[in-house]
């Protein structure tokens, strides 16, 4: 069998995320869903695999269902599939951000940076006033990055406001792109450096994996294998798993 892979994020004001907690959950498990979803005031994001008809069942359901009242209208969705169930169980959880950045005023249903599409994303790249910067921890960066990107060398995501405010500076660094794993993580990250004081942000709208889904591999300025938070461990071109990669389970982070 081939599974159905969804990986998901909103950002969107969910006051009541606690109550949503368990008509999510049914909802999965009557689909017999897989995968980690997260629930915070800010939002939505996670992954969780299944039967096709059952994905495809859970996103029509998230989107229309008048339980969750027409709030997950604008979900960022990537497809993959996988020959062998990607998860061992489900988990829903409850956190105080869906991605941790660590400084409350940073909200990206207010101010974000300027998304490009993957098809349009080399094009930037070559221009020589775009400093390029990889907001992933430096694991994920040593898998797989784009060709010339800055590694803040962090070690989770919380730390990136750190790096900016040690190593870069507005002035100087006038045209900022950035990339992520899902879109997710540059989402904070470029409204953190619009609060910062930089003039043009922009980041990868739908991040790596939108980009090797869409993007031809003979045009690609992508190396490497991008890692995702799955028992895949990572994928390539096409989002295909790339196998047989020694990866020990105390080197892989846990989640973005």
């Amino acid at each position: 069998m081939t599974y159905k892979v969804a990986a998901l994020y909103q950002f969107v004001s969910l006051p009541d995320y606690r109550q949503l907690k368990e008509p999510l959950k049914a909802l999965c498990e009557a689909l017999g869903l897989r995968g980690t979803l997260l629930l915070a005031p800010e939002g939505i994001n996670g992954t969780i695999a299944g039967a096709a008809e059952a994905i495809d069942a859970f996103v029509a359901h998230l989107r229309n269902d008048s339980v969750f009242e027409g709030r997950f209208d604008n979900l960022e969705l990537k497809f993959s599939t996988a020959e062998a169930m990607p998860f061992q169980r489900l988990k829903i959880r409850l956190k105080k951000e869906i991605v941790t950045i660590g400084d409350p005023s940073v909200d990206p249903t207010r101010r974000v940076g300027s998304y490009v599409d993957p098809s349009d994303w080399n094009t930037l790249l070559q221009d020589p006033e775009v400093i390029l910067i990889d907001t992933r921890n430096q694991f994920e960066v040593e898998m797989g990055t784009f060709d010339g990107a800055v590694d803040p060398r962090i070690e989770r995501f919380s730390e990136f406001k750190d790096f900016v405010r040690r190593e870069l500076d507005p002035k100087a660094q006038r045209k900022v792109a950035m990339f992520c794993t899902g879109g997710i993580r540059c989402e904070k990250a470029s409204a953190f450096m619009l609060s910062e004081g930089f003039e043009e942000v922009f980041h990868l709208k739908g991040g790596i994996l939108k980009y090797l889904e869409t993007v031809p591999e003979e045009e690609s300025r992508w190396n490497g294998a991008c890692f995702v938070f799955d028992e895949r461990i990572a994928l390539g071109h096409g989002l295909v798993e790339v196998p047989n990669l020694p990866v020990s389970e105390e080197e892989r982070p846990s989640d973005e």
